[in-house]
């Protein structure tokens, strides 16, 4: 069979076309919401339980599917989240009360989850250390890309046929995808037809971090041993503080657009998708600076670190001048540095669990920061209603404060961002006490 030239690439590109669609999906609902409500006779405390058992199934399936991903690999762990996600949307178009739309939320968000880890698990066997911020970078990008899509898109789509037949029509983008996928991914580095020998060389980085990691040994603990490192706490908790940050603007972005500036669908189409423009910048631009660090000299602990505590800077004072915005423009211009800050910190937080570990923890890890990231996600999904009462100011505050505490999780809980040695064998452990 013919050889290529950067599979690689296309592997990630492809990943980072199925989070373009994962985003169109599950913004479709925030986008029409206020069609939607009128429709089906809901409200903002509505919609905030419709989020929180997205939240919830999606914190449920980031753990599971980060294991069914080391279980059953990237091709055929990405086929089954994207129909199970691209089902659940379509049937969102047949719902006719608030309950059916909670049941296929909760389908919808287990479901989108196993992008994240099979992602993360992608760049692990498919890139070296010093491309995988790079990687991930153009995966998320595809996140931001997708929320700038799916304003103007769903918007179009609604105004030309109404909200059911648009989640129809979204949730064909899916099945679409699903065509190109299995024909590309014909199986990971070490048994593609299509890679050449060179590719394959660089993937497993014969002369830099990956020969050092394979030198030392290969470290790969199950989950209850994965707890056991302040690494992987360190992960955790700095999801946990830093993604609510995220998942405030892309979860309430149109609802705070429509209560703050008095927006319709149409309008909200107009601005909503602005901000994402600098989630865009910052995915590409967090995970480049990390490389040319790398590749400067700079080791991976000190590269990922200064992108990590990089973004934290962007993102404080930029939310802090959003609390006072009164014009439309200028807040949807803030938000866009404040997702540009937080895609330059999250694309290497997003790295660190294949800094740390070997590839069979790798989904693991980003399954469990994945699920840690939603818990702290629904602790602001349940406060915007009560804190927005008068002002979205109190919600931006809080998500100022918390930024700190991500940054000190991960650069000080974390230690130096190299891989874990393996544990002595226990037999070891136990002679040397006696021997003492």
């Amino acid at each position: 069979m013919k050889k290529l030239s950067g599979v690689r690439w296309l592997i990630v590109g492809m990943i980072g076309l199925a989070t373009v669609i994962n985003y169109i999906d599950r913004n479709a609902l925030a986008v029409m919401w206020p069609a939607v409500s009128e429709d089906i006779g809901a409200d903002k405390a509505d919609y905030a339980l419709l989020l929180t058992g997205f939240m919830v199934a999606y914190a449920v399936g980031q753990a599971i599917f980060g294991k069914i991903f080391d279980m059953i690999g990237t091709r055929a762990g990405f086929a089954l989240s994207i129909i199970v996600w691209s089902a659940s949307i379509a049937l969102h178009g047949l719902a006719r009360s608030i309950g059916v739309l909670a049941v296929l939320r909760v389908t919808l968000g287990a479901s989108e989850a196993g992008a994240w880890p099979g992602a993360t698990k992608s760049n692990a066997i498919w890139f070296p250390a010093r491309e995988r911020a790079f990687a991930q970078g153009v995966f998320n990008s595809g996140a931001a890309l997708g929320a700038i899509i799916s304003a103007p898109f769903v918007a179009l789509l609604y105004t030309a046929v109404g909200w059911r037949a648009t989640f129809v029509l979204v949730g064909l983008l899916g099945v679409l995808w699903l065509i190109p996928w299995l024909w590309i991914y014909r199986g990971d580095p070490d048994r593609h037809p299509w890679l050449t020998e060179a590719e394959r060389r660089h993937i497993a980085d014969f002369d830099g971090e990956e020969a050092r990691r394979t030198a030392a040994g290969s470290y790969a603990p199950a989950w209850g041993a994965l707890l056991r490192h302040r690494q992987s706490w360190g992960i955790i908790l700095g999801r946990f503080f830093l993604d609510p940050v995220w998942w405030l603007f892309v979860a309430w972005l149109p609802i705070y657009l429509a209560e703050t500036f008095g927006f319709d669908v149409k309008q909200i189409g107009l601005f909503g998708w602005v901000p994402f423009v600098g989630a865009m910048i910052g995915s590409l631009g967090g995970g480049w600076l990390a490389g040319v660090l790398i590749r400067r000299g700079w080791s991976v602990n000190a590269a990922r670190k200064s992108a990590i505590v990089l973004g934290g800077l962007i993102m404080t004072p930029a939310l802090l001048l959003t609390m006072r915005a009164d014009d439309p423009l200028q807040a949807v211009l803030l938000i866009a540095v404040i997702l540009l800050g937080f895609q330059v910190a999250i694309n290497n937080i997003q790295t660190l669990p294949s800094d740390f570990f070997a590839g069979g923890a790798v989904g693991s890890l980003a399954g469990i920061s994945g699920a840690a990231a939603v818990a702290g996600t629904l602790l602001t999904t349940w406060l915007v209603p009560v804190m927005t009462t008068h002002s979205y100011a109190p919600i931006f505050a809080l998500a100022a404060t918390i930024i700190p505490l991500g940054l000190i999780a991960v650069c000080l809980l974390g230690g130096r961002i190299e891989p874990v040695p393996a544990p002595p064998p226990r037999s070891n452990i136990v002679k040397g006490r006696d021997s003492a």
